[in-house]
This record gives structure tokens, C-alpha cells and sequence, in this order.
């Protein structure tokens, strides 16, 4: 089948995940995870005392939750969704403009911070971009798919993709059918004509294939399913996707 069109996942595969925690430790700053828990406990703080080991418990309970929704289900819940479920799990409530504030500052500080694109990545998409239509099939997972935007055009990168398929604006995540129908409805191509690059097998590689895509597993920055893939080829650096895309058209 003729390839028409390539999706690429997000995190680990467009964006180096957790880049920015080395940035924010030189700066002196609390790593992402102690940040979240932080501007909970201050923003409840501006109500009522409440402790940082409550708010952390809570948060982190509501985020294993959060994970196995994620794997079973296919839905990622947005931030406000989790911020809500917090509250009701400590059995607070924030003013609005208390509550509107924090869920900003959550949603936003992979913007302010931001990680950085995988290494190679510009110059891929400008050469795979003159040849086919691409679209992002990303899961939201703290930062909306409003803000991954905003890293994108940061980063020289929105220009590149045609289609954006985001799991809080779809409704589903990877690897449900519907995000993947999203995007070659966008592209305006078949599924079998598409292939799917990421980095996790269950998600990525099983999601695509499930489909009737062809799947790429990119392993730069996370090769943790290299072992165990089921994927059509592995590409462990952008220098090699364009002679992995014609090796597979070619088959």
C-alpha cells in the first residue's frame, strides 16, 4: 500500500520528555512532580491550612487513577478533571479565581519551562513534510493539546503538521481508534495509507496496527519496548526515518 501520510506521537518522539527537569534544577527550582503538589498546597493555603503531605497523597492518589484510566480506558482526564477530584478527595473547594489560576499554571508549565525537541527533529519533518501531509497523534497528559500548540509554533515546529489529533480534544487516547480516525480524517487519506511513529508499544505501535497503519518505533530518547515490538521498523535517530519510510513503501 502506498504511503500517503505520516503521524508522529508527541512526547519521546517530537518533544525529549523531562528535558526540562535539568533546567529547573539549575535553576534552583522544584522538579515538575514537587511543583504540582506545591501550587496545590497554595492555592488551598489562601483558604484554609492544610498540610503539603495531604495535598501530596491526594494528588498522587488522583494520578494513579489518572494512569489506570489512561491504559484501560483510553481517556486522559484534563487538568481541571484532576484538580476537581483532588479537591473533592480532601474535601476543599477554591474560589473561582483561586481555582482558574492554578489550573493555568499547571496546564502551562511545560510552556514556561519547556523541554526540548528531539535532536534531529526540525530537519526530518522539513524534508518528510515537502513529500507528505503530517499530522501529531499525541496524548494529553498534564499539558492540553491548546498548549502543545504553543510549544510547537515555539519551537519552529507547528508549521510542519497539517493535522492535530490530541486525546483531550478527541476524547480518546492512544491507542482507541478514534484518535487515529481523527487525524487521516484531517489529512483526508485511508488509515491503511498512513504510517504511525512513537515510542511505546501499547499505545503507538498495537494503536496504529489495530488500524491497518504501519508503525515505526522511535527509540532515541525512550527504548524501553525495543525488545518486545511488534512494530513494521525501529528508527533509533531521525536520520534514519527517510530510508525506513521508503523501505516500507516499498514493501
Amino acid at each position: 500500500m502506498q504511503i500517503k501520510a505520516i503521524t508522529f506521537d508527541l512526547w519521546d518522539t517530537v518533544i525529549n520528555d523531562d528535558s526540562d527537569e535539568p533546567v529547573r534544577a539549575e535553576r534552583g527550582l522544584r522538579s515538575k512532580r514537587d511543583e504540582r503538589h506545591y501550587l496545590f498546597w497554595k492555592a488551598l493555603n489562601t483558604v484554609s491550612t492544610i498540610s503539603i503531605e495531604a495535598v501530596r497523597n491526594a494528588y498522587d492518589e488522583v494520578n494513579d487513577q489518572f494512569n489506570r484510566v489512561w491504559h484501560d480506558d483510553f481517556i486522559t482526564w484534563t487538568i481541571e478533571e484532576r484538580v476537581d477530584k483532588v479537591l473533592k478527595m480532601l474535601n476543599r473547594v477554591l474560589p473561582n479565581a483561586v481555582l482558574q489560576n492554578t489550573i493555568d499554571e499547571l496546564e502551562r508549565m511545560e510552556i514556561v519551562i519547556p523541554p526540548e525537541p528531539v535532536k534531529g527533529v526540525h530537519a526530518a519533518l522539513d524534508e518528510l513534510s515537502g513529500n507528505y501531509p503530517l499530522a501529531v497523534v499525541s496524548d494529553a497528559i498534564v499539558t492540553p493539546g491548546r498548549n502543545l500548540r504553543v510549544w510547537l509554533e515555539n519551537h519552529d515546529l507547528l508549521r510542519f503538521f497539517k493535522g492535530f489529533a490530541f486525546s483531550d480534544e478527541v476524547g480518546k487516547s492512544k491507542p482507541h481508534p478514534d484518535i487515529f480516525r481523527s487525524a487521516a480524517s484531517q489529512l483526508g487519506v485511508r488509515l491503511e495509507e498512513m504510517v504511525h511513529i512513537g515510542d511505546r508499544e501499547h499505545n503507538d505501535i498495537q494503536g496504529a496496527h489495530a488500524v491497518g497503519m504501519q508503525a515505526i518505533l522511535f527509540t532515541a530518547t525512550r527504548n524501553t519496548d525495543e525488545q518486545a515490538t511488534t512494530a513494521d521498523a525501529i528508527c533509533n535517530h531521525y536520520s534514519e526515518l527517510p530510508c525506513i519510510l521508503n523501505r516500507l513503501a516499498g514493501s
